[in-house]
C-alpha cells in the first residue's frame, strides 16, 4: 500500500489552526509540531499549491503597508473535511531510523570512551529539550490565546509525549554509559 504523503495533513492542520502565507506557516510548524514533525519551505509551497488545486484552501492576496504582497492560504470546508477523514484513520507504522542507535550497536569497533562521548551529547540535548519543553508549557497554560484554546488539551498531550520520551532518552544514556564503563572495566580486568 502506498504511504499517504503526510506534509498535506500538517499543512492542514496547521491552516485549521490559523490561515496564513508559507512563512506563517513554516514558522507556526518550526514552534509547534517541528518537535516531532519537520516541515521544509521546499515540500510546503508545492503542496499548497497542490491544495489549492484540489480546492482544499483558498488563496488570498494580501499587501501589508510598505512590505510586498503575500499570499495567505485558508483551509476550505473541503479541507477540514479531508483533514477530519485523515484524523480518524489509524496512524501509519514508519520503522524507526535513529543513527544514534546504529553507532551503539556497532560501538564495539570504536573505544568506549567514543561511544560515550555521543551518549553524552545526546544527555546534553534532551536535557535542553527539556527545557525547552517546559518553557513551551508554560507559554501554553500561562498565556492567551493559547490556555482557552480549543486544541490546548491536544497541544499539551504532544508535548508530554516529547518530555516523556526526552527523559526517557536522558536517562537511557546515563544507564547505558554506566553499563559501556563497567563493561570497559570487565573487559580491561580480564587482560
Amino acid at each position: 500500500m502506498p504511504r499517504t504523503n503526510t506534509t498535506r495533513y500538517a499543512l492542514l492542520g496547521v491552516l485549521r489552526i490559523t490561515p496564513g502565507s508559507g512563512y506563517d506557516i513554516k514558522k507556526l510548524c518550526d514552534m509547534s509540531i517541528s518537535h516531532f514533525w519537520s516541515e521544509n519551505y521546499g515540500h510546503i509551497y508545492p503542496m499548497l499549491k497542490k491544495l489549492e488545486g484540489e480546492g482544499l484552501v483558498t488563496r488570498e492576496s494580501r499587501q501589508t503597508a510598505g512590505r510586498p504582497p503575500r499570499s495567505v492560504y485558508e483551509i476550505t470546508e473541503k479541507g477540514a473535511d479531508e483533514l477530519r477523514e485523515w484524523l480518524l484513520k489509524p496512524a501509519e507504522n514508519h520503522p524507526m531510523r535513529f543513527e544514534l542507535m546504529l553507532k551503539v550497536f556497532f560501538g564495539q569497533d570504536l573505544p568506549a570512551e567514543d561511544v560515550i562521548a555521543k551518549l553524552r551529547i545526546e544527555r546534553e540535548t534532551h536535557a535542553r529539550k527539556l527545557e525547552t519543553y517546559r518553557g513551551i508549557e508554560e507559554t501554553l497554560n500561562n498565556n492567551e490565546p493559547q490556555r482557552s484554546a480549543p486544541g490546548l488539551p491536544f497541544w499539551l498531550a504532544s508535548l508530554d509525549f516529547g518530555k516523556r520520551f526526552s527523559k526517557v532518552m536522558f536517562e537511557w544514556c546515563d544507564d547505558t554509559i554506566r553499563a559501556i564503563q563497567n563493561g570497559a572495566v570487565r573487559a580491561e580486568e580480564k587482560i
